[in-house]
């Protein structure tokens, strides 16, 4: 390693900027073989910086969310659910009820998904970098 890329590498780590730290050499190289401008290279150096934070981001939320499982709302199986109401649930997809600061129960015996679709809305909040916990309250019994 010579003096400037020692440099380059104690600027970024003093700056935070992990991903510059890795990928600058490479995307130099890229820019130098495509012919590209300053201006291109320096934006793809930012966009890779970028991406890793939000990367970064989702991993630290899905870690906070605590989802006991990675699930999607196309993984459901309607067919081994057959009360569940597909147009209703497919509706909150849309996640419209958190915009209206609405509360969405999802009721059922044992066994029948309301974890899988639970985690299922919850992922796409991850994925807009907004706070989300999966929190399962347990009915009380009655005495």
């Amino acid at each position: 390693m010579n003096l400037q890329m020692s440099r380059i590498e104690s600027a970024c780590e003093i700056l935070k900027l992990q991903a510059v730290s890795q990928e600058w050499s490479h995307l130099a190289k890229t820019a130098l073989n495509n012919e590209a401008s300053l201006a291109d290279y320096l934006e793809s150096l930012l966009n890779a910086e970028l991406e890793a934070r939000a990367e970064r981001t989702r991993v630290t939320l899905t870690k906070f969310a605590g989802f006991p499982m990675d699930k999607t709302f196309d993984d459901y199986d309607f067919k081994f659910a057959t009360g569940a109401p597909r147009k209703q649930l497919k509706e909150l997809t849309s996640l419209a009820f958190v915009e209206r600061k609405e509360n969405v129960v999802l009721l059922g015996p044992s066994g029948v998904g309301k974890s899988h679709l639970a985690v299922s809305l919850g992922q796409p909040r991850i994925q807009l970098r907004s706070a989300t916990l999966f929190n399962i309250k347990q009915p009380i019994p009655f005495l």
